[in-house]
């Protein structure tokens, strides 16, 4: 029963992540929801599924001690990440929340990870190399400031090895001091976030980059969300910090 506005006590099942609800007439797909217990806990959630009477949510997170009884409230807002320059040097989960032990980022805005795409006819000629500091990419297959370049690597192959080079190597000749790095790992094994976290912090690129981690344990739907928060904290350093970005997301296969 709905306590005030769109605020509800009770859900009918905890199903692993995913919580279901009934009557719920007004939720909307991909809005974000939170869950408050009596005890004071608090959990993230989002709508990934309308219809038949029911609505499906899925926590983003660990769902240990969330029961039936909780209250949920229903934000009417898609998920949203705070952005400042504050974010440089921090490394933050799937959802942007600062997973690092330092504290929470001190938002200069609010910015829909859900951003509309750019008129590619709008978009300046690209013609500013990028050094990736790999000499067969660099020298045959060279990265242009406003590029897409894909790696495709078979299993057992170092392509963690080249992305995380890519990483600590990469810069735009003549601009290093306004140029960052926006990191996504999707769905990697810990062994993997290791690496790569260890790669930053021991040669000096963690103070230029932005880290956003999402572990194959963690919930499905981060693996949606981690590029979307990637690219939202791009381009707010290029478009709002008039920084030149590298965003490097890597597996895109498990997307």
């Amino acid at each position: 029963m709905a306590l005030y506005g769109k605020v509800y006590r009770g859900i009918e099942q905890v199903k692993g992540p995913l919580v279901i609800m009934r009557g719920v007439p007004d939720a909307s797909y991909e809005e974000v929801v939170r869950f408050y217990s009596d005890d004071g806990r608090e959990w993230l959630g989002q709508v990934i599924e309308v219809g038949k009477g029911k609505t499906i949510l899925q926590v983003l997170g660990d769902t240990e001690g969330l029961e039936t009884k909780v209250m949920v409230k229903f934000t009417g807002s898609t998920l949203k990440l705070p952005v400042s320059d504050e974010m440089l040097g921090r490394v933050f989960n799937g959802s942007g929340m600062p997973i690092d032990g330092g504290p929470p980022i001190r938002a200069d805005d609010y910015r829909d990870i859900n951003g509309a795409p750019i008129n590619p006819v709008k978009r300046d000629y690209p013609d500013e190399f990028v050094e990736t500091g790999i000499s067969v990419i660099d020298g045959m297959l060279s990265l242009v400031r406003g590029q897409k370049l894909p790696l495709f690597s078979e299993a057992g192959l170092p392509h963690n090895m080249v992305a995380a080079q890519i990483a600590r190597q990469a810069v735009v000749p003549g601009k290093s001091e306004r140029f960052a790095i926006v990191f996504a790992a999707v769905g990697l094994k810990y062994d993997d976030i290791l690496f790569f976290r260890k790669q930053f912090e021991e040669f000096g690129a963690l103070s230029r980059s932005i880290l956003f981690l999402n572990l194959a344990n963690d919930p499905v739907i981060e693996r949606i969300t981690t590029p979307r928060v990637a690219l939202t904290a791009a381009e707010y350093l290029a478009f709002d910090l008039d920084m030149d970005v590298l965003v490097i997301v890597t597996d895109m296969t498990n997307y």
